[in-house]
């Protein structure tokens, strides 16, 4: 199995222009390759299998930077220009921008050129970089690549890729704790066992502070001192908001992966409703669908499941106590009563309707 732990590294002055320049040249290589690719397509309907080494005798100065993170720039572009052709829905692979793209880059490990040793990293085609590791690295974890990307607010991380023999030889047979899991616009998440998430919003928390920020960006000249300051501000909140939300998803995600033996969730698709039902601002804050996957891979290293329901089982509609289905039930009803008595917050009977439906997944 593979395992990607994140680091925080402090480079240098000259470390910093030389990651500049690699991802300056893995981005350049990308954008030549993929026209060459569209031209030649066009002209005979073949696809062009070109390599970096063409185009190092024309452009020099890409001898500079690593040549394994060129060569991955190769298999990123093959792969998504495979994956086009495969379906054509995935969209056809654009040109990076400086501005606009991630500024990273990927190297491989080949024959110890890339060491962690305390508090420093060892890259290739560069001295040891200044590293923070807040975690030590089991003797059992092999490194097999390292991929560096630099933050719009200008930090720079770094992510170790490990590869390991995982110890859960199969799932577990017997699931004895269950627990259901329904999605809710406030809060991310509302359980079977009537708790709830909880999410404190923290984008909604900041949203005036983005406003005042981004505001005052745009009264600055752009290309001048002050504008690039000022953007680095408004990257600095939208940094702090994306941490946030992190350290809340890993902590619950965590919990509940401890806590149960499967949990069942509904199979959501979570940019129709924030563009289709206007919901972008409430549905993109959750990050519900980073949660299940980070409750998914926590599961999976326990040998526990994560339960997907069809997500078109009204799960809403049905009463839990007796199986009746309210088909005229509105979305702006809160409360779910049934001719039986039941009367529940909508939903908590949900929840626990997913988590009985993906009991009889499990048993079948």
């Amino acid at each position: 199995m593979n395992k990607a732990i994140k680091f925080r590294i402090y480079p240098n002055k000259e470390q910093g222009e030389q990651f500049a320049r690699t991802f300056g040249c893995c981005r350049f290589l990308y954008n030549v390759m993929l026209e060459d690719k569209m031209k030649e397509y066009q002209k005979s309907k073949k696809r062009l299998k070109n390599t970096p080494a063409f185009y190092k005798k024309q452009y020099p100065w890409l001898k500079e930077v690593d040549s394994l993170a060129l060569a991955n720039v190769q298999l990123h572009l093959e792969r998504a220009y495979q994956n086009f052709f495969r379906n054509p829905q995935s969209g056809f692979p654009k040109f990076k921008s400086k501005h606009r793209s991630r500024a990273s880059y990927t190297t491989n490990v080949v024959n110890g050129n890339i060491k962690l040793e305390e508090g420093k990293l060892k890259l290739p085609k560069m001295s040891h970089v200044k590293l923070v590791q807040h975690r030590q690295i089991p003797k059992e974890y092999q490194l097999k690549s390292v991929t560096v990307t630099q933050e719009p607010s200008g930090k720079y991380y770094a992510s170790l890729l490990y590869t390991y023999e995982s110890q859960i030889s199969e799932e577990k047979e017997a699931v004895e704790k269950m627990l259901g899991m329904d999605f809710a616009m406030s809060g991310m998440a509302v359980f079977s066992d009537g708790s709830r998430a909880e999410y404190p919003m923290y984008y909604r928390k900041s949203e005036k502070k983005l406003c005042k920020e981004q505001r005052k960006l745009s009264h600055c000249v752009k290309g001048s001192r002050n504008h690039e300051k000022q953007r680095r501000k408004v990257a600095v909140c939208h940094e702090k908001v994306k941490n946030q939300r992190k350290d809340f998803q890993h902590k619950l995600s965590r919990k509940l992966a401890d806590s149960y033996d499967a949990v069942c969730v509904e199979d959501l698709n979570m940019k129709t409703m924030s563009r289709s039902l206007h919901f972008g601002k409430s549905v993109m804050d959750n990050g519900y669908g980073m949660f299940l996957g980070m409750l998914e891979y926590k599961l999976t290293d326990q040998g526990k499941r994560l339960v997907r329901i069809d997500r078109f089982y009204p799960s809403s509609k049905t009463c839990c106590q007796c199986g009746a289905v309210k088909k005229e039930l509105k979305l702006s009803e809160r409360i779910y009563e049934c001719r039986c008595g039941n009367r529940m917050d909508r939903d908590v009977n949900a929840a626990i309707n997913i988590r009985e439906e993906g009991r009889k997944i499990l048993c079948a």
